[in-house]
């Protein structure tokens, strides 16, 4: 059974750094991971993905301020946000896929499991 568990959501302060982390088990041929973000009375949105020799994606809104980085050993892919915003506010979802996926690819499309998500709550 897959399973992915993110961690690491919370409250900041505009300015302010969070980093969360997405631990994955039971999943094999894993290829593109991917962080998506659902704020208030919007749609998900991709924020970032990364394929299994690093190859990373982002979306124009967080390029810059946010990393995604992975760790094969500890099946963990981890997002670092830095210089927060208030409309970085959302729910974050670490999304796995066993497709080949273009990192410049951030639609949802390919994605076949998702974890349950995490609250982020920036404020000015």
């Amino acid at each position: 059974q897959v399973q992915l568990v993110e961690s690491g959501g919370g409250s900041a302060q505009s300015g302010g750094t969070l980093t969360l982390s997405c631990a994955a088990s039971g999943l094999s041929n894993r290829q593109r991971m991917g962080w998506f973000r659902q704020g208030p009375g919007s749609e998900r949105e991709g924020v970032a993905n990364i394929g299994p020799t690093g190859v990373t994606g982002y979306a124009d809104s967080v390029k810059g301020r946010f990393t995604i980085s992975q760790d094969n050993a500890k099946n963990t892919v981890y997002l670092q946000m830095n210089s927060l915003k208030p409309e970085d506010t959302g729910i974050y979802y670490c999304a796995a896929s066993t497709l080949w996926l273009p990192g410049s690819r951030l639609g949802a499309s390919g994605y076949t499991y998702w974890g349950q998500g995490t609250q982020v709550s920036v404020s000015s």
